[in-house]
This record gives structure tokens, C-alpha cells and sequence, in this order.
């Protein structure tokens, strides 16, 4: 099953909702391309929502790192939502988590970007 992606925005902030797994090829160069783009449009509020994404291999946690530094090197944030259990225990074990803001609810969220 390949990595599927969905663009939204609520109040200015740039939602991508992700399913599937991201992993080396398809998946990761699929978040990387729809990164790049939202931050050259000038788009630097970036969420992504995890809640569907069931798997994420080396390459697919380097390609959110990646995707971290891109936005930040751009003056914007990126935050986490919804993660899975799988999702959240790599992101733990990793210390992946002490670098990214991960929320468990979108209101919540969106509202922790208008507040920088």
C-alpha cells in the first residue's frame, strides 16, 4: 500500500492529512515534492496529520527531519498530529520526538501555530 496525501487548509494553516506508509521511494519522495512545493508557494504553517500513516521505515523518518529543516530554514514550523501508537513509540525510541511539536488534536494544533 502506497502512501497517499491530501492538501487542506484551516485558519492559514497548511494541513497535509497522510495515509499508508512512508517509506523508502513512492511515499517519502511523494512528502518530500508536496514540502518543497507548499514552501516555495510561501506556505510555512505546515501540519501533518499522521493518524492513517500506519508505517514509516529510515528513509520515511529522514524524509520528516528533512522536511522539519526545510520548513524551518523558511521562517515556518512544522508540527505532528495524531499520531499512531507504532508511530509515536519510533518517534520515541528514536528521540525524534523531542524535536518535533506533536499535538493529539487539530483545534489544538492550529491554534498552537497563531500563537508564535
Amino acid at each position: 500500500m502506497s502512501m497517499t496525501l491530501q492538501t487542506r487548509q484551516v485558519d492559514g494553516i497548511t494541513i497535509l492529512d497522510l495515509s499508508g506508509r512512508i517509506v523508502l521511494g513512492e511515499g517519502s519522495v511523494q512528502l518530500r515534492d508536496a514540502i518543497k512545493e507548499l514552501v516555495s508557494k510561501g506556505q510555512k504553517h505546515i501540519l501533518l496529520n499522521l493518524g492513517d500513516v500506519n508505517y514509516i521505515d529510515s528513509s520515511g523518518l529522514g524524509e520528516l527531519v528533512s522536511a522539519y529543516t526545510t520548513v524551518k530554514n523558511a521562517g515556518g514550523e512544522l508540527k505532528l498530529l495524531n499520531l499512531t501508537k507504532k508511530v509515536h513509540d519510533l518517534l520515541q525510541i528514536t528521540k525524534l520526538y523531542t524535536v518535533f511539536d506533536v499535538k493529539d488534536d487539530e483545534a489544538t494544533a492550529v491554534s498552537a501555530f497563531s500563537a508564535k
